[in-house]
């Protein structure tokens, strides 16, 4: 089927997520047309067909895609907007029970409870604070420290608010529309792993791509 002077623009996300084994375009990528006949057809386009007991990741290579349209379309302009490289996860969906879920917010809770803890005990016994604020106690009064005075009342509560402003988050409340830094890391985390997959599946001519046969020097190291 022949389409003229039509342009197609597909974004699609690095990372993608499905829940079916037959993958459709329309689960990989956003798309946009002027010519609205097309579209739906496209959307319901099989792109990939995840066996039973095959990989649950693939990597997506955008010409890959492109030569999937151009199959079925082949005037039809395509123009990416989106990533190179796209990332396939097949997830089977489940939903844990509640108990499961308040279960691991507990269990999250008392390691981050005590790994905190344990990090600051660890910090105050090496630089010996508890000796600090009784040298800096027994200078401003000439008295010496019981080991609970107002340096340790303001240290402690200094902490507490200097944990609760770097993190930007209390609850479910945020101080700012910034993102935390635990999020940041989070995200740089996630990104060095999506560009691990797609190079390692590169160097392994794993990733899903256009013919490599045809292509000199096809292998990548």
């Amino acid at each position: 089927m022949a389409v003229n002077q039509d342009t197609l623009y597909v974004k699609g996300d690095r990372n993608v997520e499905v829940t079916k084994r037959e993958v459709t375009l329309g689960d990989l990528v956003s798309m946009e047309c002027s010519n609205r006949v097309i579209l739906p057809h496209l959307k319901t386009m099989k792109v990939l067909k995840i066996p039973e007991n095959g990989e649950k990741r693939y990597v997506i290579s955008i010409l890959k895609i492109i030569a999937c349209i151009h199959e079925k379309y082949p005037g039809l302009e395509v123009q990416n907007l989106g990533e190179t490289d796209l990332i396939v996860t097949y997830e089977m969906q489940k939903t844990p029970s509640k108990w499961v879920h308040v279960a691991k917010t507990i269990l999250v809770v008392l390691i981050t409870f005590f790994g905190a803890a344990f990090s600051m005990m660890a910090f105050n016994n090496d630089v010996d604070v508890d000796k600090l604020f009784g040298y800096i106690y027994y200078w401003m009064t000439g008295k010496q420290s019981s080991g609970f005075t107002i340096l340790e009342v303001f240290y402690s509560v200094g902490i507490t608010i200097g944990i609760l402003v770097f993190f930007n988050h209390f609850g479910k409340r945020r101080f700012s529309v910034d993102p935390t830094p635990m999020e940041v890391q989070m995200r740089l985390y996630e990104n060095d792993i999506q560009t691990t997959l797609i190079e390692d599946a590169a160097r392994k001519e794993e990733e899903l791509d256009v013919d490599r046969a045809n292509r000199p020097g096809a292998h990548r190291t």
